[in-house]
């Protein structure tokens, strides 16, 4: 259920495709060969979302990431400043840290093969074991360093050695979520779960909504417009009938008696206080950051879903639901009602994403068709064809 992101593409600002276009071919979905493609062009080339800054707590704390075949370790310095460094040493190619996190014995990194010692900001600070290190030059042998930005909170890394402009990845611009005080907030729950699907399908599921009245029954009651298969206003051809309409079937955002994304829909705590009107009215606020996640703006709180290929058939999602700390330690708040709600939609997402993928085993199936409604999925396949053609 994406944003609006393309300009409107008929003069009377309806949004829908003019006529059916062809999808992806079906081999971008099953083959490894394309899969290590989309990899090398697009996973290993963009910025991606790798977490909060805050699950680096202190010198010496560390993580590391997985993509595709790259291990990337993220430490924090004696300084309090995050490094990213490919997890290889420069001796023979050893994998340096081998748990996924924790925090460092001694404010230095040692390879646990020949114990070559180094820095946090990389520099190789010793050989040992070596009674003639033959003239080995310290300063040319430092940890192959990784691109890596800070944004409001949050960590985005890329593995180019010249990464596209940060600001491109942003669907809308940076501005979608400007009123809401990320750097502030907090992660209250994280959880991770992995679909048999291609991460392409994952993408182009969240792109359109025709299949949400038959999939969503609880999200369509939330949000009705959702319940007629299109995601805002512009999608129906005859918008212009209902531009005066409040009722939120035709207007979008959420059902009049209600203001988030919950069990119950109900705004938890006075939430955040720099929402304008609509987008309190609204109760959701969309921003893309392909391929690696996308944000969701609520009144109350602020949800992050972190998309990462694991093969060409599976794909593991990680949801982050991030709240102001004064919320979390209200007397009666009740996470679960906000987190049971998106891991309900999310499963139902994950499950027509996977018979999605089963269904192209189809020996006859080559390609797709793409419907007006699914503009923004169109959108979404064009950007892909862009960055492999690139």
């Amino acid at each position: 259920m994406s944003y609006r992101s393309r300009v409107a593409a008929h003069p009377d600002g309806y949004t829908g495709l003019d006529r059916p276009a062809a999808s992806l071919p079906k081999r971008w979905y099953i083959d490894p060969g394309q899969h290590a493609r989309e990899l090398k062009h697009i996973w290993y080339r963009q910025w991606l979302y790798v977490g909060r800054a805050d699950q680096l707590p202190g010198p010496g704390a560390f993580r590391t990431v997985e993509i595709g075949d790259q291990n990337v370790l993220l430490v924090k310095d004696r300084a309090g400043e995050i490094r990213a460094f490919h997890n290889t040493c420069r001796h023979r190619g050893s994998r340096i840290v081998l748990e996924p996190e924790g925090q460092l014995k001694a404010l230095a990194l040692t390879c646990p093969y020949h114990a070559w010692v180094y820095k946090l900001d990389g520099q190789l600070f010793r050989t040992p074991n070596v009674l003639d290190d033959g003239g080995v030059d310290k300063t040319q042998y430092g940890l192959f360093p990784v691109a890596l930005k800070h944004w409001r909170g949050s960590l985005f890394l890329s593995l180019a050695e010249s990464p596209p402009p940060f600001e491109a990845m942003f669907d809308g611009g940076e501005a979608a979520l400007a009123n809401w005080p990320l750097e502030n907030l907090v992660v209250g729950r994280r959880e991770t779960y992995t679909i048999a699907s291609n991460w392409k399908i994952f993408w182009e599921n969240f792109n359109e909504c025709l299949h949400c009245p038959g999939v969503h029954p609880s999200l369509v009651k939330l949000v009705p417009i959702y319940g007629r298969g299109i995601m805002g206003a512009q999608d129906d051809p005859k918008w212009q009938e209902h531009r005066a309409e409040a009722d939120p079937r035709y207007r979008g955002g959420v059902r009049a008696d209600a203001g988030t994304w919950s069990a119950d829909g109900q705004v938890q705590g006075p939430g955040f206080a720099g929402l304008n009107e609509a987008e309190r009215r609204r109760g959701m606020t969309f921003m893309q950051l392909l391929p690696t996640a996308y944000m969701v703006g609520h009144p109350d709180y602020v949800r992050i879903v972190r998309i990462r290929p694991l093969g060409p058939a599976q794909t593991e999602l990680q949801a982050e639901w991030l709240f102001d700390p004064a919320t979390l330690a209200l007397p009666g708040f009740d996470l679960e009602k906000i987190v049971s709600f998106a891991r309900r939609v999310i499963a139902e997402d994950g499950r027509v994403c996977e018979i999605n993928q089963q269904g192209l085993a189809a020996l006859p199936f080559e390609e797709g068709v793409l419907l007006p409604p699914e503009y923004s999925v169109k959108d979404f396949q064009e950007w892909v064809r862009k960055q492999l053609a690139e």
